[in-house]
């Protein structure tokens, strides 16, 4: 049996290190751990596992489109199969359902040659400010084509060079273009300070932080895009220069992103341009290529939905896909979408109406894109026949600014944070308190937990050297979670035992680590206190997937703690197959709780580490082989992180939706039964 040991001592936390998005300093006590014991590099031998599960889980989804796709042979299949994409897509985005009052004014007209610049601000939803550039033709026979640009990942927005060429491109050629900002960048940050500078970047930074805390109260940032995007149309509509029978949206990038999307959530556009986004999930995934809260819908890849399908919704109408040969969104994603939607557009008897354009250099919207994107609209409008990009004027970012300060919040724009806020509030207000029946029913369903088949299979692995644990020997279990996710378990023990484990007779403990049972063995205060005071007591420290043992060594190098790394790229493609990340955690927990239960560990006192506090208090509630409970540095509640402006916890301790039907302090109500201890609780930061 395990005996007490007295040479444990407390490790400090990564002082001094900084602060990331959406990370907090003891986050980061694997490269403390790393920086005291150089010789001891926590365990990783599982770096892989989550990619390649992930990878399983996509292609999967992938072939259940595709059969879909292949069904289409006629006519009416195909006809069918555009109606039931449309249908699919709508159960994705949840938009608003009525539209409320633009209240648009135009702040200054700017007169050039060509054309005139009028700058516009209007509210997409109430106080919500939404910053645009009107390019209005001047000399010209209205109403004229219509055309709404969507920007993408870019500090200054609808003023940066490559975004300003085709707003100005499109004007000279003679279409009225509506260019607006996306939230997060140009004139739209959320997050300003006295002087309405940055508080934490522009962008992907702002998306990524607005957008993983919307989540919790089951809103989608791209949601909230693409209804910007919406809005836009009905400004640019409500002019009277714009021909309603030719309106066309493109953009590149993030702008490429929503111009998909928005292809698939509004039915007014009569052609589209995607630039440098179109591929598929699959490629991106497998590629490792990150990407940000807008560009991952909610339960789309569970809806065998594709980037093609989205396009697809328009069908027949005419769209051209830009891609790039050098670009980091892969090129052969794009011909795939292509032939998708080629085979799909010919069964509608338009084959003419879809067209790919693959230009020579890297991401951007460069000249060769939007000189095809030109051409093709014009072919659908005739109100050019130019075959080049005509002459620009590049302008400077002041000249095109819509507000006196260069910031909406500068006139008291409503934050994207507190609608949040708001929702979160109300809620919580309208949410009724569950009992223990009824709060595992929820429990079940909002973590999408599957049906444990009895006790899992396992693997035992061979010894690596001394690790300096409290012990003076120890056995690690791979215990089959699911086919090939495993979660990691140590044994601690007096003897060598490199076998099954030993027969118990009720009482053990299990720990749940934070982010390395392996360094947290050595180094973890709560470990040396469990043990300490639970002499002789069996001891297990689990892993769960993704940490650890199997923290994912993918999207680049030591990328697990950066806010747009491996752990986040994991969470929202959870998040994508309506398979929430703490709910595999979750299940996990409960699946090794019954494998200690099949080796006679029946009264567990499951004792869990800031991250690991989350899954281990869902698992502990649900299990009746748990007895006792002891969280460290838990989260207090969902609702303190969705009604907070500042955060630090990562998408991959979120439930989606979680604050409509439960909080974690009910099940801190139910886990008093269990005895529960809570040391050091921490809240939104």
């Amino acid at each position: 049996m395990l005996r007490r040991r007295d040479f444990f001592a407390s490790a400090a936390l990564a002082a001094g290190l900084p602060l990331l998005p959406n990370i907090d300093e003891s986050s980061l006590a694997f490269a403390q751990e790393k920086k005291e014991s150089p010789s001891l590099e926590p365990l990783n031998r599982f770096p892989r596992m989550m990619q390649d599960y992930f990878v399983r889980q996509v292609r999967a989804a992938e072939a259940k489109g595709n059969a879909l796709k292949q069904a289409v042979k006629t006519q009416a299949d195909a006809e069918a199969y555009v109606k039931d994409v449309r249908q699919r897509i709508a159960t994705v985005f949840n938009l608003p359902k009525e539209k409320t009052p633009l209240n648009a004014n135009v702040t200054d007209v700017i007169e050039r040659d060509a054309y005139r610049i009028e700058k516009v601000i209007f509210e997409s939803r109430p106080q919500f400010l939404v910053t645009a550039n009107l390019y209005v033709p001047k000399n010209r026979k209205f109403p004229l084509p219509g055309v709404v640009g969507s920007c993408g990942h870019s500090a200054t927005g609808k003023a940066i060079d490559a975004y300003q060429s085709f707003a100005q491109g499109l004007a000279r050629q003679g279409y009225v273009t509506l260019i607006f900002d996306p939230i997060g960048q140009g004139e739209r940050l959320q997050y300003v300070d006295a002087n309405l500078k940055p508080r934490r970047g522009n962008g992907v930074s702002e998306h990524l932080y607005a957008g993983n805390q919307q989540f919790l109260v089951g809103e989608f940032f791209g949601a909230w895009r693409a209804w910007d995007g919406i809005r836009a149309l009905d400004y640019l509509l409500s002019r009277e220069e714009v021909d309603p029978k030719h309106v066309g949206i493109t953009g590149n990038s993030g702008g490429g992103t929503m111009t998909t999307w928005l292809c698939g959530v509004e039915s007014r556009w009569t052609m589209a341009a995607p630039s440098c986004f179109v591929t598929t999930f699959r490629r991106n995934l497998e590629n490792e290529l990150p990407a940000d809260t807008e560009q991952c819908p909610p339960g789309v890849l569970a809806a065998g939905l594709d980037h093609d399908d989205f396009l697809a919704a328009m069908a027949p109408k005419p769209v051209i896909i830009l891609a790039k040969e050098r670009d980091y969104f892969d090129v052969r994603g794009a011909t795939l979408a292509y032939e998708r939607l080629k085979h799909l557009y010919t069964a509608l008897g338009k084959p003419e109406n879809i067209s790919l354009f693959v230009g020579p250099t890297e991401h951007g919207y460069s000249q060769e894109n939007r000189t095809a994107m030109y051409r093709w609209f014009n072919k659908q409008t005739g109100v050019s026949d130019a075959q080049e990009e005509p002459a620009l004027t590049i302008e400077k970012d002041d000249v095109l600014q819509c507000t006196p300060h260069g910031q909406v919040a500068g006139l008291r724009s409503k934050s994207l944070f507190i609608f949040t806020q708001d929702k979160a509030i109300a809620q919580v207000a309208a949410r009724k308190m569950n009992d223990a029946t009824s709060l595992a029913a929820a429990i079940a369903a909002t973590l999408k937990l599957p049906e444990r088949q009895g006790p899992p299979d396992y693997r035992i692995l061979r010894p690596i050297g001394k690790r300096n644990y409290p012990a003076a020997a120890a056995t690690t279990y791979a215990v089959e979670t699911e086919p090939d996710v495993f979660a990691l378990v140590t044994r601690l023990g007096d003897a060598s035992h490199v076998s099954r484990p030993p027969r118990g007779k009720g009482p053990a403990i299990l720990y749940i680590s934070h982010h390395s049972a392996d360094a947290e063995l050595r180094d973890e205060p709560l470990v040396a206190e469990l043990i300490k005071d639970n002499d002789g007591t069996p001891f297990f420290a689990c892993d769960v997937r993704g940490i650890g043992e199997s923290r994912p060594n993918t999207a680049g190098k030591d990328q697990f703690l950066v806010p747009y790394g491996s752990d986040y790229f994991y969470a929202i493609h959870s998040l994508m197959l309506d398979q929430p990340y703490v709910g595999q955690k979750t299940h996990d927990v409960l699946a090794v709780l019954d494998w200690l239960a099949a080796h006679g560990y029946t009264e567990v006192h499951l004792a869990a580490l800031h991250w690991g506090a989350i899954p281990a208090a869902f698992a502990a509630f649900l299990s009746p082989h748990v007895s006792r409970v002891t969280l460290k540095k838990n989260l207090t509640s969902y609702e303190a992180i969705a009604t907070s402006e500042g955060y630090d916890w990562p998408l991959s301790s979120f439930v989606p939706n979680a604050l409509a039907k439960f909080d974690l302090t009910e099940i801190y109500e139910q886990l008093k039964a269990k005895k529960l201890r809570q040391i050091e609780p921490r809240g939104a930061i």
